[in-house]
């Protein structure tokens, strides 16, 4: 499914794994991908302990949904967030989810999602288990939401040239990439190599590795040639890349 502004999202938060800090972050990053129709948060409204996110419902109209702990531990707050899930995912008005959480508990809801054909934008901390990741189509660690809000990267330093060139998978990464998007001469489009490095790992973000674009931290790994192209319309330029060895 293409990712655009006018996907119909359903935004899942839960509250008990997600930080309020993220917030003005979190929104503003899903309204890359498309308009958050819904947006609940789930958890247990009583506890002292939510208490910081609840400044930020009403003022981004966010509907919080009430869930008692029953019992100690686990987890009323997985079963209602993955029961409402299923029932907006019936419903047939939406695009795509996005789910809030460092917890794998909702690496099976991912996966389900996915089988219906529709996307999966998941967010969390980097403590987030690697098979929930796996099961979004993009995942999005949260403490660059923190930090693009902070204007300071707190989380994600600037990785030097030298550092990125000894990060063997980020390399092999954008090689194959390459590779796989190339025409005969060995040039791929730059947004053809970005839509294949995010099939292969949902959580490849460049700025992770401290870049605001894919091109920046291509051109920053100092491995590959970088080609600005006319596209005939206008003013408008594309970006191609090449692997340096060839």
């Amino acid at each position: 499914m293409d990712t655009n502004k006018t996907q119909k999202l359903a935004v899942l938060i839960d509250a008990d794994n997600a930080q309020p800090a993220i917030v003005e972050g979190l929104l503003a990053e899903i309204a890359k991908y498309g308009t958050a129709n819904v947006k609940r948060i789930y958890g247990d409204w009583t506890s002292t302990k939510l208490r910081g996110w609840k400044e930020h419902l009403l003022q981004h109209s966010i509907q919080p949904i009430q869930q008692f702990g029953y019992t100690t531990g686990k987890n009323a707050t997985d079963s209602a967030m993955i029961i409402d899930a299923m029932d907006l995912l019936y419903t047939h008005n939406f695009d795509g989810f996005c789910l809030v959480s460092s917890d794998s508990d909702f690496t099976k809801l991912a996966a389900r999602i996915r089988e219906s054909g529709l996307i999966v934008y998941g967010f969390g901390e980097q403590k987030t288990p690697d098979p929930f990741v796996a099961a979004c189509d993009k995942f999005i660690y949260t403490e660059v939401l923190r930090s693009e809000e902070a204007s300071v990267d707190e989380s994600f330093n600037r990785m030097s040239t030298n550092e990125l060139k000894q990060d063997t998978k980020l390399v092999k990464l954008v090689r194959n990439a390459i590779e796989a998007s190339s025409d005969e001469s060995g040039w791929a489009h730059l947004g053809q190599v970005g839509s294949y490095i995010a099939k292969q790992s949902p959580e490849f973000d460049p700025r992770n590795y401290g870049y605001k674009k894919l091109g920046e931290l291509v051109d920053a790994i100092q491995l590959f040639e970088i080609e600005e192209r006319s596209t005939g319309e206008g003013q408008s330029k594309a970006i191609y890349v090449k692997d340096g060895r060839k």
